[in-house]
C-alpha cells in the first residue's frame, strides 16, 4: 500500500488510518461530524495527495485532449480549469477530472488516486497521431485541500500574499522555498477552498504552516469520511460508486461537461445514450427515519425495485440520510421513492442537491 508524503504528520495526529485507492489514507481525526462542520463552519485542510497529475505539453496538445475528453478544452483561458470526463468508446466513464491549462499548449490533469494507471494508459494508447508530450508526476506532487469559510484568509496568512483575485476555478503559481506551489480555487466540499499542487519534498513544512497558524482560525485536519459526507451534501460524484466505466455522461447528468458539437471518444455511443438509455441519476432526501448505503435497493411504493442506492450517508448539516443512486423510471423533484433498508421499505423524496452550501 502507498503512503503519501504527510503520512507521519497524520500518525502525529492520531489519525485513524485506512486504505483507500491503494493509498493509506486518513479516514477521520476526530471524528466525520465534528470534521464536517469544521469545514462548513471554519476551516480544515485535506491530504489529498493520492490524487494522480499529468501534464501534457506540445503544439498537438489541445487538439489531444479534445479527443480525449468530453469538454470543450478550447475554451479554457490560460490559469483557468474545467470540469471534465474521459470516455471509452462504448460512452463509459473512463475517469473524472479537472483540467488546468498551464500555458497556450501546456495542461495539467488531476485524475482520481484508483484510476492512475489506467488513466495513464488510456492515455499513451490515444497519443500516437499527435504531437505532444506525456508526463506523469503523479509521484512527486502532493495536494493539500483547505476548505471552508475561513481557508482564503488561512493561505493568505501562510503565504503571506492576498489570493482574493483567484474565482473559482481559476488558479495561480507561487514560488516558495524555490519550489513552485500551484493555487487553485477548487474543491470538493461545496464550500468555499482553494487546493494547493505543492512538491512532496516541501509538502510537510506546508502542512505544519497550515495547522499552527491556522489555530487562530479553528483549524482543524479533515479525513476522508467528512470528505465524503461533504461532496454527498452537494451531490458530487464519487468514481467508483456513482459513475464508472459503464455509465454515460448522459446517464451521470454530466451532459453539462459533455460537449456535442466536438468530436472525441465515445460521442456516438453517448448519443445512442440519450436516445436509449433508461437508467439515470438522482439525487434524495430521507422522509423516514433511516440511512441509506451504497447498494440499497429502490422500489417504488409497491415494493418492485427500480434502481438502487451508490452513494448515502447522514448529512451532519442537516442531520437527516441523503443519497445518490440510480433509477429506470422517469421521475419528476419532490416524488417519492422507497429505499430497503433491512428489509424495510423506508420512504424518500427525490430533490435537487446541493443541499446544503456552507
Amino acid at each position: 500500500m502507498k503512503k503519501t508524503a504527510l503520512y507521519n504528520d497524520h500518525l502525529k495526529l492520531n489519525a485513524k488510518m485506512v486504505d483507500f485507492g491503494g493509498f493509506n489514507m486518513p479516514i477521520q481525526y476526530q471524528g466525520i461530524s465534528i470534521e464536517h462542520n469544521a469545514v462548513r463552519k471554519d476551516v480544515g485542510v485535506f491530504d489529498v495527495s493520492h490524487m494522480g497529475e499529468f501534464f501534457i505539453s506540445g503544439q498537438d496538445s489541445s487538439r489531444f485532449l479534445n479527443y480525449v475528453c468530453t469538454n470543450n478544452i478550447n475554451k479554457i483561458k490560460i490559469n483557468n480549469a474545467q470540469y471534465n470526463c474521459f470516455t471509452n468508446h462504448d460512452g463509459g466513464i473512463i475517469d473524472d477530472l479537472i483540467v488546468y491549462r498551464c500555458d497556450e499548449s501546456e495542461y495539467m490533469l488531476v485524475v482520481n488516486a484508483s484510476n492512475i494507471k489506467k488513466d495513464w494508459d488510456w492515455l499513451i494508447s490515444n497519443v500516437k497521431n499527435f504531437n505532444c508530450k506525456l508526463l506523469n508526476e503523479s509521484d512527486n506532487i502532493g495536494l493539500i485541500s483547505v476548505q471552508g469559510p475561513k481557508s482564503l484568509d488561512l493561505i493568505n496568512e501562510v503565504f503571506k500574499k492576498d489570493f482574493s483575485s483567484i474565482k473559482k476555478f481559476r488558479f495561480d503559481t507561487i514560488i516558495y522555498n524555490k519550489s513552485k506551489i500551484t493555487i487553485s480555487n477548487t474543491g470538493y466540499t461545496g464550500s468555499k477552498g482553494y487546493e494547493l499542487y505543492i512538491n512532496n519534498e516541501i509538502i510537510s513544512i506546508i502542512w505544519d504552516k497550515l495547522i499552527n497558524i491556522g489555530a487562530k482560525y479553528n483549524v482543524s485536519p479533515i479525513g476522508l469520511g467528512a470528505r465524503d459526507t461533504l461532496r454527498m451534501e452537494m451531490g458530487y460524484c464519487l468514481y467508483g460508486n456513482d459513475i464508472n466505466d459503464s455509465t454515460t455522461p448522459y446517464e451521470a447528468n454530466l451532459m453539462w461537461v459533455t460537449n456535442l458539437e466536438k468530436e472525441f471518444i465515445g460521442k456516438e455511443k453517448i448519443l445512442s445514450s440519450i436516445k436509449n438509455s433508461s437508467k439515470k441519476m438522482i439525487n434524495f432526501k430521507m422522509i423516514d427515519r433511516g440511512i441509506p448505503r451504497k447498494g440499497y435497493n429502490i422500489t417504488d411504493e409497491f415494493g418492485n425495485k427500480i434502481g438502487n442506492v451508490t452513494s448515502g450517508t447522514f448529512s451532519p448539516s442537516n442531520k437527516i440520510g441523503i443519497g445518490i443512486g440510480y433509477i429506470n423510471k422517469n421521475y419528476t423533484i419532490g416524488d417519492n421513492i422507497f429505499i430497503s433498508i433491512r428489509d424495510k421499505k423506508v420512504k424518500a423524496e427525490l430533490i435537487k442537491l446541493p443541499i446544503n452550501n456552507g
